[in-house]
């Protein structure tokens, strides 16, 4: 009798997709974030006077050509956090023997910061920060 162990490989390419994308949106609502309490600073206003439209992010100039890649990063975040979150977690205990450690740690932690996010998101002040970068 012989046994012969199973060797699986994992998806090296769709994990780093993984990995990039759930990062990406991090980045993005991280990025979006920055800009609303750094223009409410610098500007002296409150979140109430953010979203009268006289404070547009898009106005604000070395921004301008990076607006629409955080921006579809930023609404793809609010929809696919969750999603992203569910099968990094599931990929990590399918996969945790043929996965390094290294990648397992980048898919929790990733998973972490895409629910952390989206519960930052349902905030109110946060909400604010949606309804002024939507505008």
């Amino acid at each position: 009798m012989t046994s012969v162990a199973q060797v699986t490989s994992y998806p090296g390419r769709a994990v780093r997709a993984l990995i990039v994308a759930q990062f990406a949106t991090i980045g993005a609502f991280l990025t979006v974030l920055l800009l609303y309490v750094g223009r409410m600073t610098s500007a002296g206003v409150g979140p109430a006077e953010m979203l009268t439209g006289a404070y547009d992010p898009k106005d604000v100039a070395f921004f301008g050509v990076l607006h629409p890649v955080v921006a579809v990063l930023y609404l793809a975040g609010a929809v696919l956090g969750l999603p992203l979150a569910i099968v990094a977690v599931v990929l990590v205990a399918r996969e945790r023997e043929a996965l390094p450690r290294a990648t397992r740690s980048l898919l929790l932690a990733g998973a972490v910061g895409s629910l952390l996010v989206l519960v930052a998101r349902l905030t109110p002040p946060l909400l604010d920060m949606h309804r002024w970068w939507l505008d």
